[in-house]
């Protein structure tokens, strides 16, 4: 069964026709909604989300993920912040078609111990699967730098929520942030992981092209392919800091060689280094 490749369209643009046209220029045939013009996908009204289906399907693209910043928040703050969020997406998802969602798994400002932070980042997270069953949602939660999931041993503990609603992505740079090496992460996770996240980076936090950085993701991509893996492949660039990267916050920089282009360019870039290194890599994409 060949992989879906995707890609966060709103880093070549924030315009939902810009990203349609990176879309196409680069072959693709899904892509993932986190920003368009001015909404975060959690908020986007159904009346735009109709009127962005229908462009996407005049264009004949699939919404891949829904790239939610759910889980993003701290502790402490209001869970109904995130299952309103949830509910919205569950709300868009006949119209966009689809049912997945990228989520996170919450800060600890006030530093509380570790054993604390865990047993409501985990509270958290098993009541937005219950939603997620609840509404036919599937839950992708992301490694993310300073929330709870960020080392793989964390993601391991995440695992035991693995269900059909509940999955894990393995984003290559931001488990170079954490204390791990690349092989540590992927020894430990090779077993419990249903999607990649193509962001590659350096050790000095540069980011690059994925399979130029510091983080093993050839190797890693070839041994998961050849050993069965099919589930999303999604491009998440950070070349450039766009508007789109900025909002998440990212604690990397752009690539200082592509700095002079514009964001729809290195995203180009960022898409078909991808795609030739999955080639390579012998996976077959949808």
């Amino acid at each position: 069964m060949p992989s879906i490749l995707s890609a966060f369209t709103d880093e070549a643009s924030s315009s939902i026709d810009a990203q349609i046209t990176a879309a196409q220029r680069a072959n693709l045939t899904h892509l993932d909604l986190r920003s368009i013009d001015d909404y975060n996908i959690t908020n986007l009204p159904p009346y735009v989300a109709k009127e962005i289906a229908a462009k996407l399907k005049a264009a004949n693209l699939s919404v891949c993920m829904f790239g939610s910043p759910i889980g993003k928040i701290d502790i402490n703050d209001d869970l109904n912040i995130d299952i309103e969020k949830l509910n919205h997406l569950a709300d868009l998802a006949p119209i966009l078609g689809t049912n997945k969602v990228r989520i996170f798994s919450y800060y600890n400002n006030a530093n509380l111990p570790k054993d604390q932070w865990q047993a409501e980042a985990m509270h958290r997270l098993h009541q937005l699967s219950l939603v997620a069953e609840k509404r036919d949602m599937v839950l992708y939660h992301e490694n993310e730098s300073d929330i709870f999931g960020d080392h793989p041993d964390d993601i391991v503990t995440i695992s035991s929520l693995r269900s059909d609603n509940f999955k894990l992505i393995y984003d290559f740079a931001n488990f170079l942030r954490t204390s791990a090496t690349p092989d540590e992460s992927w020894s430990k996770l090779k077993s419990i992981t249903d999607c990649f996240h193509l962001k590659d980076q350096k050790l000095d936090n540069q980011h690059t092209p994925i399979g130029l950085g510091d983080t093993n993701s050839p190797a890693i991509l070839t041994e998961a392919i050849t050993n069965g893996f099919t589930g999303p492949i999604i491009v998440e660039p950070h070349l450039t800091h766009s508007e789109a990267v900025l909002a998440t916050h990212s604690t990397g920089t752009g690539d200082l060689s592509l700095a002079s282009l514009p964001p729809a360019e290195t995203f180009h870039i960022a898409v078909t280094t991808a795609q030739q290194l999955l080639t390579d890599a012998g996976c077959t994409i949808a």
